[in-house]
């Protein structure tokens, strides 16, 4: 089993820890938790692909996604108390998922010859709508809207793939510098409470 496969799947699983979690605390039943660990793990992906047309969605062309979701809500079930606590081991999973889900959003959408540019905002989407989805079915102000670096990190990582994919740097080379790159940027983010500006005054704002 290749390592980006392994990522890609250890991702699915940390998206949807986080769903489940989100949709315990909001008190929603079984089915409920299930729904948005759902979205939360794969929406991103099944909305990018919606959008190119491409066949079959992601899950659909493999259930071993959906039997990672299916292990996270159980895992989130049982063992809730003890997972909560594990916020710095989950932090790592879901900034690799995140780095994982861009780069192969925008490898597919290179894949389908579409422009760079939208083959990195189908990478992005992949890696972040998930998210969206889960905050707006939850009545939350989505992460990436409201604070923190988060889908910044995710349009420099498919920059840094996009530019040294023209050199015609290895694949596999690439793929490790720029997934390095959301990481890092996601870490130190968070880590030192870096956001980006809001707009708050403009020019003919009275002091």
């Amino acid at each position: 089993m290749e390592l980006i496969y392994v990522l890609d799947i250890l991702g699915t699983f940390a998206f949807a820890i986080s769903g489940a979690l989100v949709a315990s605390d909001k008190k929603l039943d079984l089915f409920g938790v299930i729904i948005i660990a759902f979205v939360t793990a794969v929406g991103g992906g099944m909305l990018r692909d919606v959008l190119i047309d491409a066949h079959p969605i992601n899950w659909i062309g493999d259930l071993n996604y959906l039997y990672t979701i299916l292990a996270a809500v159980i895992i989130t079930f049982l063992f809730k108390s003890k997972i909560a606590p594990l916020s710095k081991t989950m932090f790592l999973f879901d900034t690799i998922g995140l780095g994982v889900f861009t780069l192969l959003g925008l490898q597919k959408g290179l894949s389908f010859n579409l422009h760079p540019i939208i083959a990195l905002i189908m990478g992005m989407i992949s890696a972040v709508f998930g998210g969206v989805l889960r905050d707006v079915l939850t009545n939350k102000v989505p992460l990436i809207f409201e604070k923190e670096i988060y889908a910044s990190a995710c349009l420099a990582g498919g920059i840094t793939y996009l530019i040294l994919n023209y050199f015609n740097v290895k694949e596999n080379v690439i793929f490790i510098i720029a997934a390095s790159v959301i990481v890092l940027i996601r870490v130190i983010a968070v880590k030192y409470h870096l956001q980006l500006p809001k707009i708050k005054d403009d020019l003919f704002t009275k002091k």
